[in-house]
């Protein structure tokens, strides 16, 4: 019997002193902190990708440069007031309190929400002035980079709509500091995303 236990024992999941060690696990941040981080990996190589299909495409002769919409401009500011509602929630938890967290923490989303509002402004402006993006190719990369940006921010507005839930149904504000934690730096991640594609638009 004890053969057999010794034989079907994990030892990666013992949590024993070894050498002087007392080692806890494999990671030493939560399971959904590193499953955000491995999602981040994926998701700056497909940015990557597109962006350097976005540099050989343009070197074709066909290639028209799209003027830079002056919406984005006011988009940019509502992405980064999101961004530092966030940060500001996120301060609040790591101080042990709840203080206009929900207040915050929900304004963030809602500056989300209306950056990609600005953003649905811009393509159909864009369409009624003739832009479609099937008329030249820089039209199309326009609106397939602003595209799969506004659909990541969709899945982190999902997210967050989840917390914002409980938060508001009355769950204490610290059981969700790993939500706000997650939410903020997925935030953050997606503002520096924007300022490169941003960058790139506006002067290619």
């Amino acid at each position: 019997m004890s053969l057999i236990k010794s034989i079907t024992t994990k030892p990666w999941e013992r949590k024993g002193v070894i050498g002087g060690l007392e080692p806890e696990g494999a990671f030493n941040s939560p399971n959904e902190k590193v499953a955000l981080s491995l999602f981040l990996v994926v998701a700056s190589v497909v940015f990557s990708l597109f962006t350097v299909g976005y540099f050989l495409r343009m070197e074709l002769p066909d290639w028209r440069p799209l003027s830079e919409p002056s919406q984005l401009w006011l988009n940019t500011g509502l992405l980064i007031v999101s961004s530092i509602l966030f940060q500001w929630a996120r301060n609040i938890t790591k101080s042990n309190s709840d203080k206009n967290l929900r207040l915050i923490f929900l304004g963030g989303g809602i500056f989300a929400i209306l950056f990609i509002a600005g953003q649905l402004m811009t393509w159909g402006n864009l369409q009624s002035a003739g832009y479609f993006m099937t008329s030249n190719p820089a039209n199309a990369f326009y609106y397939l980079l602003t595209g799969l940006h506004a659909l990541h921010l969709l899945g982190g507005l999902w997210v967050w709509s989840k917390s914002s839930i409980r938060l508001l149904s009355g769950e204490d504000a610290l059981n969700l500091k790993l939500s706000v934690e997650l939410c903020t730096l997925y935030w953050h991640f997606l503002l520096i995303v924007w300022f490169i594609l941003f960058a790139l638009l506006s002067n290619t």
